[in-house]
């Protein structure tokens, strides 16, 4: 994804504006984090004494290179594994103490997931996507359609709910990929490259997206390549080999 002089010109104003962290208890707390993978005869240590945390609202992005250990970290914050040792806390609950319909309620409620390649089904509507996740919820809401709606209006695709996703571009697309994870009101949206598909125009309103969203309080972390996405965080964490290559905050 190349730089337009706009683009930068505006990610050098964001980075102006960027605040310190809060001092309030953080809402993901992760301490002396490990993950062993065993694959035959070997060990692979994906992640090595990770201590780490993230405030509610926070936007962070997440870079290293390709197994570095920032997807395994992605996994585990999203409730989709467990550490090998170590406590990874999200909302006060630990992780490793929550058994396998815990750890699906948490998702369901918690956390909000985000593709590079959108995952949408493709022979359903834009609003048919978004509810989705809320029927699988085990407090579904009573009126599913006006909730998908309201998501949809949220990202600016109301005029666009009964199209498939054949009928829209892979920025539109992405907006009902951010919609539907928004569904179940998250406290986290996880970000796996969101822009990584998308052109240079279409990335800077995406990240405008999730910059609105972690300004209403949603923790954000975007797992990214992108060093021109990076720049949108407030926090940007660098992996290397499973462990933290540096952790940069932005100050006033």
């Amino acid at each position: 994804m190349s730089l337009s002089p706009a683009f930068a010109y505006r990610r050098k104003a964001i980075n102006h504006s960027m605040q310190s962290p809060a001092t309030s208890p953080p809402l993901i707390s992760c301490r002396k984090v490990t993950k062993t993978y065993v694959m035959g005869t070997q060990k692979v240590h994906a992640l090595k004494g990770v201590d780490l945390t993230f405030q509610r609202g926070e936007m962070t992005s997440i870079m290293g290179p390709s197994g570095s250990g920032k997807s395994t970290l992605m996994n585990l914050i999203g409730a989709l594994d467990v550490p090998t040792s170590g406590d990874l806390e999200i909302n006060g609950k630990n992780l490793a103490k929550l058994k396998s319909n815990d750890l699906a309620d948490l998702r369901n409620e918690t956390i909000g997931f985000i593709f590079q390649q959108f995952n949408l089904l493709g022979r359903s509507s834009a609003l048919t996507n978004v509810k989705l996740p809320l029927r699988y919820s085990r407090n579904p809401l009573k009126d599913i359609d006006a909730r998908a709606a309201e998501c949809l209006e949220m990202v600016g695709l109301g005029d666009r709910m009964d199209h498939r996703p054949m009928q829209l571009s892979g920025g539109q697309q992405q907006r009902v990929a951010i919609a539907r994870a928004l569904a179940g009101s998250p406290s986290i949206l996880l970000a796996d490259e969101p822009t990584g598909a998308l052109d240079t125009k279409t990335s800077e309103d995406i990240m405008d997206l999730l910059t609105g969203l972690s300004d209403q309080g949603i923790t954000v972390i975007i797992v990214t390549h992108e060093h021109e996405v990076a720049e949108y965080a407030t926090r940007r964490i660098h992996f290397r080999d499973g462990e933290i290559e540096r952790d940069e905050r932005a100050t006033t």
